[in-house]
């Protein structure tokens, strides 16, 4: 059986019940009984004492009778609800406050020991087995010329004392279950504000780990349980959003390779049972060599891509941006010079130093120009700046070609993306290059945007870290 947290709160809550009376029933009851025990030991050897030097002294010292004294005593020992007694030091009793003594006959308590109390003032018991029940007796000395006379016992039944404290003690039974229900109150909170909401967040959980990415569910909490549903809900979007683009990214491999795979396997058969006569194998295995390069270059983005993206190092290093640039747009000419397209450079300074990888940049460059002279028309410029600005180094590649529209300017990015303006220009491509340059340059920790109109042309800028050497140069 699977404990929940709610049935641990529920078992912790019923033992702080338990625990609570059986603390109040024994621990409680006893400090208690100890209080009301010794706050009427206390009262009556007051009492007592005030009897030994008043009464009790006048009776020894001949200023008054027993039979008046006794009345006095009766009168107090109902007002006290107590027994009061004179006895001597060899345990006759002179006078009790319960009955009238005759003078006849002594009543002598065998055994009498008043050190029986010890270093206390009072003794707890049946008083030397006068009494049938426990008695709370309290003992004063009657004092004479400087001599021990006789004592004043006070008696009061252990019975009243314990009703008394049975009293206190249902004042905190009572204040217990009082605790007990204002408790609860906790327990309701902890149940609607806790338990429940953490109940939809397990779930939920337990939907999106079936798969069931499809799951919704709200939290309308401001706390940290709302926190983490929405933490869990946008994980669970994410996780359903990378799925899709996982099956995307299949789709569109599969769909590329399967493209040339079969024109290959189809020029390749139509040369082998005849259909192409062999005066026309040159061109087609031209064809066929084409479509491998395409694969190639097909596989080498997807490599690139993922290398980048489970995070390959970057040899990062000093070098100047505009050498690189100048070196890349050289590469082009050939390309440029068939299309009759010239590439305008605007650079600022001599040289500017950037700290960043030489070879990813290089390939940054490459696949931006490689971008703008496959999409801009026949005798046009590309225009490659760069320029400085808070110790940042911002490129810009600029064509006057056919544009993106504005609705695919965000996806141009993703992987195999190609707007349907590009399609008819773009035969050779994989879709992947654009999606290289944004790895790449997240890498270092810097951004790339893209402008576009279409009609108009595309500008790609992208910025890196200015290395500190310039800084240093210009002081």
């Amino acid at each position: 059986m699977k404990r929940t947290i709610y049935l641990k709160f529920l078992i912790a809550y019923v033992l702080f019940a338990v625990f609570g009376f059986i603390a109040v029933g024994t621990v409680i009851s006893n400090m208690t009984m100890e209080h009301c025990r010794r706050a009427r030991a206390e009262s009556l050897y007051s009492e007592a004492i005030q009897i030994a030097n008043t009464y009790a002294t006048d009776l020894y010292n001949s200023d008054t009778t027993i039979s008046t004294v006794q009345s006095q005593l009766i009168d107090l020992s109902r007002y006290m609800q107590s027994t009061i007694w004179i006895i001597n030091p060899s345990g006759r009793l002179v006078i009790d406050s319960s009955r009238v003594l005759d003078e006849n006959a002594e009543v002598v308590v065998d055994g009498f020991d008043p050190t029986v109390t010890g270093s206390t003032y009072y003794t707890v018991g049946d008083f030397f087995g006068t009494f049938p029940e426990e008695e709370l007796s309290v003992f004063a000395p009657i004092t004479a010329n400087f001599k021990v006379r006789a004592y004043v016992v006070i008696h009061t039944p252990m019975s009243a004392i314990k009703t008394e404290a049975y009293e206190l003690l249902n004042i905190s039974y009572v204040l217990l279950i009082i605790l007990f229900l204002l408790s609860a109150i906790i327990l309701i909170f902890f149940t609607e504000l806790v338990y429940i909401p953490l109940r939809k967040v397990t779930t939920a959980t337990e939907q999106y780990a079936s798969g069931n990415m499809d799951y919704k569910f709200t939290l309308e909490s401001d706390d940290e349980i709302g926190y983490l549903g929405a933490a869990v809900s946008y994980m669970a979007g994410e996780i359903a959003r990378s799925e899709e683009d996982q099956r995307k990214f299949i789709a569109n491999v599969s769909h590329d390779f399967r493209s040339p795979l079969t024109s290959i396997r189809g020029y390749l058969q139509a040369m082998i049972d005849g259909t192409i006569p062999p005066d026309m194998h040159e061109h087609y295995l031209q064809v066929v060599l084409n479509e491998t390069d395409r694969l190639t270059k097909l596989t080498n983005g997807l490599l690139t891509l993922n290398n980048i993206g489970s995070g390959m190092m970057l040899e990062k290093g000093e070098f100047d941006i505009n050498k690189v640039i100048r070196d890349t747009a050289a590469t082009f000419e050939g390309t440029c010079r068939s299309k009759m397209i010239a590439i305008e450079l605007v650079l600022t300074d001599e040289q500017m130093i950037v700290l960043a990888d030489m070879g990813k940049i290089q390939q940054v460059l490459y696949n931006l120009m490689d971008n703008a002279i496959k999409f801009s028309h026949n005798d046009s410029v590309i225009k490659i700046e760069t320029t400085e600005k808070k110790n940042k180094i911002f490129v810009s590649v600029k064509d006057s070609g056919i544009g993106i529209p504005k609705e695919d300017q965000k996806m141009v990015f993703e992987r195999f993306y190609k707007s349907d303006l590009s399609r008819g220009k773009d035969k050779k491509g994989t879709g992947l290059g654009l999606s290289i340059v944004k790895e790449i340059i997240k890498a270092h920790g810097e951004n790339i945007n893209v402008i576009s109109t279409v009609g108009v042309g595309t500008e790609f800028v992208f910025s890196l870290p200015k290395a500190k050497v310039m800084d240093e140069d210009l002081v």
